[in-house]
């Protein structure tokens, strides 16, 4: 049974305004998806290419295609967290951000929130291409960067109660 969190008891004062951040790095997700779907399955192929994570290209040993190169495999260690495999993915991935993001970036401030963000992704896809460096398949998701802030919000509120719906 997968675990799906609906809300923290965190509840409290933000120190922040609001969690602008968290909610732009969701909307930029979905309209990474949204894109993806509108080219259709070969162009939203062809933009997973481009933009993912391909650990052959990162450790040098191959080159995309002209017409799927579209970034420097160095830069695709952050734009690959935009995109997602398929509805699902993008939604387990925009739901914990939902739930456990605003917490972390109330916790850190905005502008450090995206940095540590943006540092998770990029981390965790580096760990994928020295797990697998010879791989020519695109990596995509934000899943890296979201076991990043599951990781800071467990430090930042260790006993805190998560909701989440039981099934019988």
């Amino acid at each position: 049974m997968p675990f799906v969190p609906l809300d923290d008891d965190t509840h409290g004062p933000l120190t922040i305004e609001k969690p602008w951040l968290t909610w732009a790095l969701m909307a930029a997700c979905f309209i990474a998806f949204w894109v993806q779907v509108a080219l259709g399955q070969e162009g939203g192929l062809d933009l997973i290419y481009g933009l993912g994570v391909i650990p052959k290209t990162i450790v040098g040993q191959a080159v995309l295609a002209p017409q799927l190169y579209l970034v420097d495999p160095l830069v695709t260690l952050v734009t690959y967290i935009f995109l997602h495999g398929d509805l699902m993915h993008l939604a387990g991935n925009l739901l914990y951000l939902w739930v456990f993001g605003d917490n972390v970036e109330d916790a850190m401030g905005h502008w450090r929130f995206l940095v540590f963000f943006l540092l998770c992704g990029a981390l965790s896809a580096l760990v994928h291409v020295m797990a697998g460096p010879a791989s020519e398949a695109p990596l995509i998701g934000a899943s890296g960067a979201i076991s990043g802030v599951l990781g800071a919000y467990l430090l930042l509120h260790p006993r805190a109660k998560v909701l989440i719906p039981i099934y019988f």
